[in-house]
Order: C-alpha cells, then structure tokens, then sequence
C-alpha cells in the first residue's frame, strides 16, 4: 500500500533524516558532486502535479527537482483534467495511478487530498491545502537547521493568521523540539485538533507550545519570527479581516524584542506593507529567500523518500548524516 504525505508528522519519525538528506544533497549537488547528480531514483517515473490554485514557488519547485531527480514533471492544472467536476476524485486518482509514479495535489479542501489519497495506489504528497501545508514545513524547518546548529533553546515565533502553515510549522517544530510562540488576533486561532497533535508530540520532545493574542510576547528573546499574508488566496472577498490583524505587522519596532541575530521567514508571496515592512522583508536577516529555493531541496528528499526508498536510503550511505 502507497504512503502518503498528507500532513507533516506523517513523517514524524525520518522527519530530521529528511531534512538533513535535503542539506547535505543541497551541498553536494551545488559542489557539481558526481554521485549527487547522478542520483535518479524517479528515472522514468512521470509524477504528476495537480493544481487547483496557481503556483510560483510550488510548481517551480517540483518540476525543477523532479526533472534533477530523473522523473518527468507532468503539470496539470485545475482545467485540464476533469477532477471533481465530470469524474470523481476517487475515480481520477485510480485512474492517474495507472500511469504515474506519484502524485502532488495543490487544492483548496484537504478532504479532496485525503480523498485523492485514500484511492491512489502511488504516493500522493499534499502540495497545499486549506489545513496543511507538509511541503512548506519541511523547507521551514530545513532553513531553520541551516541557520541555527543548536536547537535546544530555540524559539519561533509566527504572527498572523491561525492557518494551515501554522498548522504544519507548529508540528514540525515539536517534532524537532523547537519551542513555538505563535500570535495570533481573536478568532483566528489555528486548528483545535491540529494544536492538540502538536502538543502530544511537543511533549515527547520536550518543547514549549505557546499561543498569545499578543505579538510582542510571541517574538520576545525570539530566533526567528514568521508571518505570512493576512488574506489568503481565496479569502479576497473577506475585506473586513484586514483590520483584526491591526498590530500584528512584522515591523522594525516588533524586531527590536528579538534575539540580537533574529531572523526573518515568511512563505511567500509577500504583501509588503500589509503583514511586514520592506525594512524587514530586505533586511541581512531576512531568510525567506532562503526557504524559497529550499523548497525544491525539501521536496526532492520527499519525493525520493516517498516513492524510492531503498534508493533515498542508499544515497544517504554518501552522505554525513550524523
């Protein structure tokens, strides 16, 4: 039976050997390391990429690795195939396994992921949906292991939205043992059920889970702060939840309650002005950048990890893994 990636602690076990295969293969491959670049475990493997909402980073990301991977990015957006509308999820989702070596699935219901899933007889990874979000916590957590050698006193701290990057970022941070302070404005608050997971998990670790309606608490002595737009694609018409956000805004004066080398992230796109400044958007300590690009790093130790296996595994026999 296929495994899925439909939420980040699918993965709480490999989650740090994942994440450490993306930093080392990231170095080798950018050393033009011969056995990196001749690692192609998606050889002849079509993995098609489902997308309901439009995509830079997304659909950049996945074409570019799985095309380094050796596998055939087959890109099919919301109107080129008949998901949900003339033929059912399920029936598509059987339907594609037939043909392809995997599966992402970029959509606005998560049940439609878990639907997609739950009929795929290959790995299905959620790309995006409205209550998770794996694949932008696992290049999160990965820009954090990059900047950040010690983990045991770490502190994240997310202003803004209660919403599905919260949701995977807060996970990833308790299976890592990371603490995270997360602000956000009454009645936004992120999911009960997905607060309750992380907790268990932050607890086995030894992490704090801290939620405030106060930003200023949220970053103080933090390491790095994250916040994302305050009106997410397909919430446009909801002009009035601009102003519940009022003082939340990642700004020179909220900074200045950080730790002295804090650092910046956000998910992007960034609505400047809106959710954080140009001062701290393009500031030195500003990593988004950073997470961008290791989107495609992350997903490729997914992707290998998901659909070839015993290959990830014996990659991971070249690399320094401690």
């Amino acid at each position: 039976m296929a495994q899925h990636l439909l939420a980040i602690d699918d993965v709480e076990e490999d989650f740090e050997k994942i994440l450490k295969w993306a930093i080392e293969f990231k170095r080798l491959w950018k050393r033009s390391d011969e056995v990196a670049q001749n690692f192609l475990p998606l050889d002849t493997l079509a993995i098609g990429s489902i997308y309901e909402k439009p995509s830079t980073r997304t659909r950049v990301s996945f074409e570019v690795g799985i095309n380094r991977l050796g596998g055939y990015p087959l890109t099919l957006l919301k109107n080129d195939i008949q998901l949900g509308k003339s033929e059912t999820v399920g029936d598509t989702s059987q339907v594609l396994s037939r043909f392809l070596g995997g599966m992402t699935y970029r959509c606005f219901s998560h049940a439609d992921v878990e639907e997609l899933a739950k009929h795929a007889d290959v790995p299905v990874l959620n790309a995006l949906s409205d209550k998770h979000h794996p694949c932008q916590a696992a290049a999160d957590l990965m820009t954090i292991m990059e900047h950040f050698d010690d983990r045991e006193h770490l502190k994240v701290a997310w202003v803004g939205d209660g919403n599905n990057v919260l949701h995977d970022l807060m996970l990833g941070c308790a299976m890592l043992g990371i603490d995270i302070y997360y602000a956000i404005p009454k009645g936004y608050e992120p999911d009960e059920e997905v607060v309750e997971r992380t907790q268990k998990i932050a607890e086995k670790n030894g992490s704090k889970v801290v939620e405030t309606n106060d930003p200023v608490e949220a970053v103080t002595d933090a390491n790095v702060v994250y916040t994302d737009v305050f009106i997410s694609m397909g919430e446009e018409h909801l002009t009035d939840k601009v102003e519940s956000f009022a003082g939340f805004q990642v700004n020179e004066e909220l900074v200045s309650n950080m730790d002295d080398d804090w650092k910046f992230m956000h998910c992007l796109p960034a609505h400047r002005g809106d959710e954080v400044t140009n001062w701290v958007m393009d500031h030195k300590n500003s990593i988004a950048f950073d997470q961008a690009e290791n989107r495609m790093w992350a997903q490729m130790s997914l992707l290998a990890y998901f659909i070839n296996e015993g290959a990830w595994d014996a990659m991971g026999e070249f690399m320094t893994l401690d």
